[in-house]
């Protein structure tokens, strides 16, 4: 009995592994025409019954009646009230290298395509420090993974660490298969999250991936739990999600946890393994885009999606965690009469001619009075 159960466990994954594999053929495609229709076209998602719907769940934290305090320059503190808009910029050139120390008056800011003055402006570092972060690590232990990339994670986390600790940020450890599991609260004690990625394991007999279940805890974790500020300093909020690239038996959609990351202030950024590209295509060729990176989670939270190989393994990470603290705090004041009608305003940040802007958010709703 104990044989027949090991194969047919076995083979379950195999099927389950196969079926994901040709599901993903048909969507995008074995030849290299169809790569641009995958990259340009986002699957529609089917109508949930409403016995079936997404557990309801509030990502917006209650207005804090005080004030936040953001260090704006080296010596000038500001006290930022909670009628501001705040945004995340991330800016690029065109070889996709980070800008850095660009000025105030280098970025513009468009308010339902009307310009609005910029109130206050943060630089990405200040005295050659990075900017504090707090991030959550969502990391894919589905059966899907082999044990050398969970080795291989665990030493891709502590490098991005590494890179920013410091006092003030906070870092907390989510694992994802079958299930969603906490193996770290938020913490800037490096010991303990060394014992969290040691205690990372492979769930060997998982057929599914809820990966945007684990985001959308790691936002409502983010919200709930995270500091918003520390050594006078606002916090970049991010979700860094480390996976295959196949979410499977998800409860929430992609499209509500990009809700929920741009209502929350939060930026995405996916890393795709090396089982997934060796899987469809050679390892000289750039990969097809994976189910993941056809949501558009990272694109439409400010993120970025990247794909791992066994040659760019930690200088990745290395980069990643680099371009995590490299944004600019760009806020301005609504107009008094788009303040609180309790609409929804798109949000436009422009860079110089040559610069590709990333924001975190597209735009925000104004609370009602």
């Amino acid at each position: 009995m104990f044989s027949f159960r090991n194969k047919h466990v076995a083979a379950s994954r195999k099927q389950s592994r196969a079926w994901r594999v040709l599901w993903y053929v048909l969507l995008c495609g074995a030849q290299a025409g169809f790569t641009s229709l995958c990259l340009a076209q986002t699957p529609q998602l089917p109508e949930v019954p409403p016995t079936q719907q997404q557990r309801p769940r509030r990502v917006n934290p209650q207005p804090d009646p005080t004030a936040i305090e953001q260090q704006i320059e080296p010596d000038e503190i500001l006290r930022i009230d909670t009628d501001l808009a705040l945004f995340d910029a991330t800016v690029t050139d065109v070889r996709g290298h980070l800008v850095r120390n660009l000025r105030r008056e280098d970025f513009k800011i468009y308010e339902d395509d009307i310009e609005q003055p910029i109130s206050f402006f943060n630089v990405e570092q200040r005295g050659g420090q990075p900017r504090p972060v707090a991030i959550v690590f969502t990391l894919d232990v589905s059966g899907s993974m082999s044990p050398e990339e969970l080795a291989q994670l665990g030493r891709a986390m502590r490098i991005f660490t590494g890179r920013l600790s410091n006092n003030a940020s906070v870092f907390a450890v989510v694992t994802f298969g079958m299930k969603v599991k906490t193996l770290q609260t938020f913490t800037s004690d490096s010991a303990k999250l060394e014992r969290a990625f040691d205690r990372l394991a492979r769930e060997p007999n998982g057929l599914s991936t809820h990966t945007y279940d684990a985001v959308d805890d790691a936002i409502r974790a983010l919200v709930r739990h995270a500091p918003r500020t520390r050594a006078q300093r606002l916090l970049k909020r991010a979700v860094v999600v480390v996976t295959d690239g196949f979410p499977v038996g998800d409860v929430v959609s992609a499209r509500t946890v990009i809700e929920r990351a741009n209502a929350a202030e939060t930026s995405v950024y996916t890393v795709t393994l090396p089982s997934f590209s060796r899987l469809l295509v050679s390892t000289e060729r750039a990969p097809l885009p994976t189910p993941l990176d056809i949501s558009g989670l990272a694109e439409k939270t400010g993120g970025t999606s990247v794909y791992a190989t066994d040659k760019n393994f930690e200088s990745l990470f290395q980069k990643l965690a680099e371009e995590v603290a490299s944004t600019y705090v760009l806020a301005f004041y609504p107009p008094e009469a788009k303040r609180h009608d309790g609409r929804y305003h798109s949000i436009r940040i422009e860079a110089p001619p040559g610069l590709t802007v990333r924001q975190n958010r597209t735009g925000y709703e104004a609370a009602p009075r």
